[in-house]
């Protein structure tokens, strides 16, 4: 496999420090986040950031940092009459966060609709696709149900599906409708990466084996359940697991999630086994979590 293609909207960041001091400006989302740390774990696979953005300097910043970090930015939609999303990350002491949204103006929001260049076609030629609840919150319900009927096909020529339900009930217009969608999502995923709050809060249920066995039904067969600081469970792998250890700091959850799923698809696609997935993706979010932001420093 030599190219995977990440759908999903980059916004821009704004931190607020603790302290009272000027915020820090950056880009992110929860997807970017995870092709940046993927492409950073497997510096030879290509690597390719899809979305929409606008033709505002912004924009341009936003592309520029995307091929600093060496994606691929050929998917990329470009909307005249749109601008990037905008949200403020506010910590507390114990480093939870809490973010705040302007959004509704989103290019992103205009991702695979008419008139279009980048469709779900020109996906073909990937080996993986990665999304998550968010990338369909965002996304129309027409181009929706257009990702939907391309999947079928790029699954049977041999392509891989990688999702996180990520569910952000704000971005729904109600409960029921995101269970809808993300269940028809989960029915052509090979790779589950979830969040044990995520699922939850989504669906009510009483404990993690009511997880496991729903995402099984749904026919998944391999993958993460994430837990936090308790680490997480296989999904699809009955074997023995390493320990996890708690990180050494923290300064900041944001894209802890994001991190591990980047850190477990770089193992994953190096053809390391499931413990050794899962302990990449720990380890990585474990690092992430001590830096304030989505994107930490890149090493040395």
């Amino acid at each position: 496999m030599t190219r995977v293609a990440c759908i999903g909207e980059c916004m821009v960041e704004l931190t607020l420090p603790k302290d009272g001091a000027a915020a820090r400006v950056g880009f992110a989302g929860d997807t970017l986040n995870t092709a940046i740390y993927l492409k950073r774990g497997a510096p030879a696979l290509s690597v390719a950031y899809v979305t929409a953005l606008g033709q505002d300097a912004l924009s341009e910043r936003m592309i520029a940092f995307f091929a600093d970090e060496g994606l691929d930015t050929g998917l990329i939609e470009r909307r005249a009459d749109r601008v990037p999303g905008l949200y403020a990350i506010s910590t507390d002491a114990a480093g939870e966060r809490s973010f705040t949204y302007w959004r509704e103006s989103s290019a992103a929001r205009t991702l695979f609709e008419p008139p279009a260049e980048v469709t779900p076609a020109r996906l073909a030629g990937c080996g993986l696709v990665y999304l998550s609840g968010i990338t369909l919150a965002v996304l129309s319900a027409r181009a929706r149900a257009a990702l939907l009927e391309f999947i079928g096909p790029f699954r049977k020529a041999g392509g891989l599906v990688a999702f996180d339900s990520n569910y952000r009930p704000r971005l729904w217009p109600d409960r029921a409708t995101a269970q809808r969608e993300i269940a028809a999502f989960w029915a052509v995923t090979d790779i589950g990466l979830p969040s044990l709050d995520d699922e939850f809060a989504l669906w009510g249920e009483a404990g993690t084996e009511a997880v496991l066995a729903r995402l099984a039904a749904a026919g998944l067969r391999q993958g993460a359940l994430k837990r936090g600081a308790e680490g997480p469970l296989a999904i699809g792998w009955e074997g023995a697991l390493p320990g996890f250890p708690p990180a050494a700091r923290v300064v900041d959850t944001t894209a802890a999630g994001d991190s591990f799923n980047g850190g477990y698809l770089a193992a994953l696609l190096a053809g390391a086994p499931p413990p050794e997935r899962l302990l990449a993706g720990h380890r990585l979010a474990s690092e992430v979590i001590g830096h304030p932001g989505a994107i930490m420093p890149r090493r040395g």
